[in-house]
């Protein structure tokens, strides 16, 4: 999608502070961190809401979570725990048309989130 600002990075148009890349997604901090340890992960594949996932998108969303324990033992926030997140839709708080997942840690983090 052209004007999809996770596409964009994607393709190193937009820069960004990568933690992990491979041949099915990207990981990269967020500019924002709502935590001491704040990345996002990505699929390369423009995917625009998990509502719009297909059977086909099953092998990229489990390798995510496989990438995103990898992620959180490489930042050393394995051990005390961390939080995965993906917002869906306006009223999910989804900001980005483009799946993601927020891995959060670093400090303990509270529920509900806000």
């Amino acid at each position: 999608m052209e004007d999809c600002i996770f596409c964009k990075i994607i393709k190193e148009e937009i820069p960004s502070q990568k933690i992990y890349e491979d041949e099915l997604v990207l990981s990269f901090k967020d500019i924002s961190p709502g935590a001491p340890v704040h990345v996002l992960i990505i699929p390369k594949k423009h995917i625009e809401s998990i509502n719009l996932l297909t059977k086909e998108d099953s092998k990229i969303i489990s390798h995510i979570f496989l990438i995103a324990k990898d992620i959180a033992k490489k930042l050393g926030i394995d051990e005390k725990g961390y939080r995965i997140v993906s917002n869906t839709g306006e009223d999910g708080g989804q900001t980005v048309p483009h799946v993601h997942f927020h891995l959060l840690g670093g400090r303990s983090l509270n529920w509900p989130p806000g």
